[in-house]
């Protein structure tokens, strides 16, 4: 590595300050020397654009791995109850996996609408835009090339206590349908605390909606190895948005009280999987508990096998919970055969739809405002 002039060296411990949705200053930390991240070769798209593969450790020897097709988290090491570490996200050790066209979002960074838009259109100032609409008759996670199906660029950066990693990437005008160019930015931080931070900002020349969030599914037990359904789980959520049969919201918030969404006190996943009509599993938005914008503890999940637990954390308004109905072994990763009810997916964001229905909280980001978000995975066994 060359030599750091005065001035560089001087950039490089300037800080990053993001306002967040609450009004305080949350500070990235400076860009880290090129050593202090481990980086790979994850392979080639079709025209030769390099793919590359970050891999974060921290103290305790918890590993994040992470490639810049889709800032899309790949690998996610942490140790059971004794001490043995083990994979506990699905995902691929080889790009053609991420490339397959029925690649079920593994780990991605999703964008620029995370979850779905009815029909594929929205107004915004009377002006009516169409999507792509590619999960029947509705738009899915970004359309036909979302963010996870884009290259990012990766730049480590140096922490106090973990290792960190910014991805970006900008959305032009008009890319799937939606206005406006959008700046994104996310950065992994893998904390000695073994809690994985997600941290999402980004910022618009046009009004346009924007509802960012990871897709990563979890086996608590290690990837590959049995299904969820004898895991715990728990939601800070007394409400939830019920559906039509296209998975689009009705419009209306319902309580959880006496339905098989009712996870306030802690629940075996599997216990009331078969009580959901037409689905034969959730795939459901909560409402979360709390103050929108206030990072706060919304979900734990326990497998009693591995003694893992992992809590989650949120300034989000709402998650959805998933327990990949859609996997049925055909998927090959890491960790084996994927099958159904493999993984849980705890996807913290705005409530699908929202820009259609006027009493769910905005997801309008306007010229000159800030899109700030964050979520925290943390991983201990016992």
């Amino acid at each position: 590595m060359k030599p750091l002039t005065a001035l560089r060296y001087l950039g490089l411990l300037a800080l990053l300050t993001i306002p967040a949705s609450s009004g305080t200053l949350h500070v990235l930390a400076a860009p880290a020397q090129e050593d202090s991240v481990q980086k790979t070769d994850f392979g080639k798209l079709d025209d030769g654009t390099a793919i590359e593969q970050y891999t974060l450790r921290n103290a305790k020897g918890a590993v994040a791995k992470i490639i810049t097709y889709g800032a899309t988290l790949t690998e996610l090491w942490v140790p059971d109850k004794n001490g043995k570490s083990g994979d506990i996200v699905l995902g691929f050790d080889n790009l053609q996996g991420y490339l397959n066209p029925n690649e079920p979002y593994f780990g991605g960074t999703i964008g620029r609408y995370g979850n779905r838009i009815a029909k594929g259109k929205f107004t915004i100032d009377g002006k009516e835009y169409s999507l792509p609409t590619n999960n029947g008759p509705n738009s899915l996670h970004g359309g036909n090339t979302g963010f996870n199906r884009h290259v990012w660029k990766a730049e480590p950066l140096k922490v106090a206590h973990g290792a960190a990693i910014r991805f970006t990437y900008q959305s032009k005008d008009g890319e799937e349908g939606y206005p406006g160019t959008l700046n994104a930015s996310v950065v992994y931080e893998l904390a000695d605390d073994n809690a994985l931070k997600l941290t999402y900002h980004a910022t618009t020349d046009k009004a346009t909606p924007i509802n960012l969030t990871n897709h990563s599914y979890f086996n608590l037990n290690g990837a590959g190895n049995g299904t969820i359904l004898d895991e715990t789980l728990w939601l800070d959520a007394d409400k939830y948005t019920p559906t039509d049969s296209t998975l689009i919201p009705t419009g209306e918030i319902k309580s959880v009280e006496g339905t098989p969404y009712d996870f306030r006190k802690p629940e075996k996943i599997g216990k009331r999987n078969g009580d959901i009509p037409q689905v034969g599993g959730y795939d459901i938005n909560f409402v979360l508990n709390g103050k929108m914008g206030t990072l706060r503890k919304i979900a734990a999940v326990k497998d009693s096998n591995s003694g893992r637990e992992m809590q989650v954390f949120t300034t989000e308004p709402g998650v959805q919970f998933y327990n990949a109905i859609g996997l049925d072994g055909s998927l090959h990763g890491v960790g084996g055969a994927y099958q159904k009810y493999g993984a849980l997916c705890l996807e913290t964001q705005h409530y699908p739809d929202s820009p259609n229905h006027k009493n769910f909280p905005s997801t309008i980001l306007l010229p000159g405002k800030a899109y700030h978000s964050e979520t925290i995975y943390k991983f201990s066994a016992e």
